[in-house]
């Protein structure tokens, strides 16, 4: 059964915030510099692998046009930058090599997964690359070092989405019984991590009003 608190609600709201600063930065500028293509095939393999049973499972209407939303934007996004605005794509800083986490997010989903069936083990296998997923936006924004303040926003509110599910997670552990998931938290406390570092240098450029620049 899924289970909604104010946490969780607050945490999709801003993940959906995160894809509409995205698109409304490619679209508005019509261009997609400083943004990876590579993170965004990512998110589309975690989004696919996890939304699968769109096709099979009904929860709600609220889960499924969740569902509905990440998959069709990230593909629209993919189409964007690959095709629309490809002039404009940075490839030459875009290197992260993305086989370097997909091979082992799927060696570690067959360790971690509860069962050997597909949906769950591919359930488990999204969970496992979504942590991951940000590392070739966050490799190229160091080699560029300057970062726009809409590419910036974005990715602020990508790692405020993960920090608010884990507040989600601490609500429904005290609320829940028996409720547990090691397995989800060890990975969205990697993820979390992750953005830290950049939150950091983005409170300090947002209160000196300065342009972000990473060192």
């Amino acid at each position: 059964m899924t289970v909604f608190n104010p946490f969780r609600i607050a945490g999709d709201v801003v993940h959906m915030l995160s894809v509409v600063l995205l698109l409304w930065k490619i679209r508005r500028q019509k261009r997609c510099s400083g943004i990876s293509l590579k993170t965004q095939i990512l998110y589309a393999i975690v989004f696919t692998t996890r939304y699968l049973d769109i096709f099979t499972n009904f929860w709600s209407m609220y889960n499924t046009f969740l569902k509905v939303v990440f998959l069709s934007t990230s593909y629209y996004t993919i189409y964007l930058i690959y095709r629309k605005y490809k002039a404009t794509y940075d490839k030459d800083h875009d290197t992260f090599q993305i086989l370097y986490v997909i091979a082992p997010a799927a060696a570690l989903a067959l360790v971690f997964t509860d069962e050997y069936a597909l949906m769950e083990t591919l359930w488990t296998f999204s969970i496992i690359l979504e942590s991951v997923a940000i590392l070739p936006q966050v490799f190229l924004l160091q080699k560029t070092r300057e970062v726009e303040n809409l590419t910036a926003h974005y990715i602020v509110a990508l790692g405020a989405y993960r920090s608010l599910y884990l507040l989600n997670w601490v609500y429904r552990y005290f609320t829940e019984p028996n409720y547990r998931a090691w397995f989800v938290w060890i990975f969205g406390m990697l993820q979390t991590a992750l953005y830290c570092d950049f939150f950091y240098y983005y409170i300090v450029s947002q209160w000196q009003r300065k342009q972000l620049v990473l060192p």
